[in-house]
């Protein structure tokens, strides 16, 4: 079936993908940031060295770009002369699944990125420096592969497609 509403499931997809991994990054840079900032204050040596958390925090965003971008390039525009729409409700969903499993994978590592690196920053100007950094980072990494899955996931869902018409 290729109603003409199934390209706006494509286009939430779209949305989804960037809108979730976005915030998923900017709550992750937000909770290490605020936790950054008040330690340096403190500490103004560790600044650079408690700065990576709010790097991976970015990171995340960027994945959710990346799965825009292809999502909305393989969302055809519907012919003008006849208004034929080749976009099925299959590839409207698959895109649309494609989007929040990236979206949502984003938006739960950049909050658990944020809180790592919120108590992490504030852990490691205690004194035990290198041992809690070392256990911060392995911990980041982690948290990060969350997003980095849904992103996989996302690109292979975003694969199919069953096209309505003569093609």
């Amino acid at each position: 079936l290729c109603p003409s509403w199934a390209l706006s499931l494509g286009y939430m997809g779209v949305a989804a993908g960037a809108v979730l991994s976005n915030w998923g990054s900017a709550w992750g840079t937000w909770k290490a940031g605020v936790s950054l900032l008040n330690t340096g204050i403190r500490h103004p040596g560790s600044v650079m060295k408690n700065v990576i958390p709010i790097v991976m925090a970015g990171v995340i965003g960027i994945y959710g770009l990346i799965i825009a971008v292809i999502l909305a390039g393989n969302i055809p525009t519907p012919t003008v002369g006849t208004r034929e729409n080749v976009y099925s409700i299959y590839t409207g969903m698959a895109h649309l699944c494609a989007g929040l499993c990236c979206g949502l994978s984003g938006l739960a590592a950049g909050g658990c990125i944020g809180i790592i690196g919120d108590y992490g920053v504030r852990s490691g100007s205690n004194g035990d420096e290198n041992k809690l950094f070392v256990g911060m980072l392995i911990m980041l990494i982690f948290s990060e592969a969350l997003a980095l899955y849904g992103l996989i996931v996302a690109l292979i869902v975003s694969q199919h497609s069953y096209p309505c018409g003569g093609e």
